[in-house]
């Protein structure tokens, strides 16, 4: 595993996203399943691991919580979560972006991590006029002078959002759409990022599993599934849903992909295509079985893809990927 820096911790290059381990939108996974799925992380040199308040309405992060308490080892182990889209009890929009509930929401994280204070918590790709107004950036601040978080970040859904966030003082990262089927992204904002300082998190890397190769046209889901229940939209952004490329298009778009990679595993070598951009910290593949984990994290023993091959991508995504992106980005 190699490593990139965040801040003055190095964080592993390939992270691990859990929305699956709150057996929600992903189907179940089993508490022994998750935790084979977390050692497994962490016995490939794995030391990043992206969670939400939201999955599974505090699963993930208690699972995560537990498994880190019992772990045997010296080694520092990041966690960040997510805030701003819970609905139970009196939360909801707007009253998630008060004071009150951030501060509410981030004790809740830390009981459920067992932690003392948070690495980094992220906004949850929340309203834009809530990024514009300032307040919870506001509030982060005064979280941070509390000792209750280290860092604090956001998770957008589109690069408008980005530059917003972009602008204020303090953020540590964002956290975004970025694969082979969102490729335009890196023009945008990616070197502005740099600049400040700002890591760049990338999350639904493999565009919900169509980019490992592996789905056809007569792949279902079941009924719990986002990939199901959100393939067009119906639920929240379908973007973070197949990147927000219609499943038949997507499967054949991979396909396209395949032919132009070098020889290797698809998974792999999709995840070594955002590596190859500097600007980005760690990517956040998610797995909901023990044997992803290591394809997931070979990526970064990869050679950088050529620059032949990164040209015909960037082709092959102006001329027929990119008209087909749907949802907001």
């Amino acid at each position: 595993m190699n490593y990139r820096s965040f801040k003055e911790a190095s964080i592993a290059e390939v992270g691990l996203g859990t929305w699956q381990l709150g057996s929600s939108e992903w189907g179940d996974v089993s508490e022994e399943e998750a935790f084979s799925i977390l050692q497994s992380y962490i016995d490939e040199g794995g030391n990043f691991i992206d969670t939400a308040d939201i999955y599974g309405m505090g699963v993930s992060e208690r699972t995560i919580g537990t498994f880190l308490n019992q772990l045997d080892s010296d080694r520092e182990i990041y966690v960040a979560t997510k805030l701003g889209r819970r609905e139970d009890n009196d939360y909801g929009w707007p009253k998630n972006f008060t004071y009150e509930a951030m501060r509410d929401h981030v004790k809740s994280s830390l009981e459920n991590l067992g932690v003392s204070q948070l690495f980094l918590v992220q906004l949850h790709c929340i309203p834009k006029e809530q990024l514009q107004k300032g307040d919870v950036f506001d509030h982060f601040r005064r979280l941070e002078d509390e000792g209750l978080i280290k860092y604090w970040g956001a998770s957008v859904e589109t690069t408008e959002e980005a530059k917003i966030c972009l602008e204020q003082e303090g953020l540590a990262s964002l956290q975004i759409i970025f694969n082979l089927f969102r490729q335009h992204l890196a023009d945008e904002f990616f070197e502005e990022a740099s600049q400040k300082d700002v890591d760049l998190i990338v999350r639904v890397p493999l565009a919900s599993g169509v980019l490992t190769g592996k789905f056809d046209e007569n792949t279902t889901f079941p009924e719990g599934d986002h990939r199901n229940f959100n393939a067009d939209g119906e639920a929240f952004n379908v973007g973070e849903t197949f990147a927000g490329i219609k499943f038949e298009k997507a499967v054949q778009f991979a396909r396209e992909i395949e032919d132009i990679m070098p020889g290797g595993e698809m998974p792999q070598l999709a995840l070594r295509w955002i590596l190859d951009h500097p600007e980005v910290t760690t990517v956040i593949p998610g797995a909901t079985k023990k044997k992803h984990i290591k394809s997931n994290t070979g990526a970064s023993s990869l050679e950088p893809l050529s620059g032949e091959v990164h040209k015909k991508l960037r082709r092959l995504y102006e001329d027929e990927i990119r008209p087909n992106i749907r949802g907001r980005y």
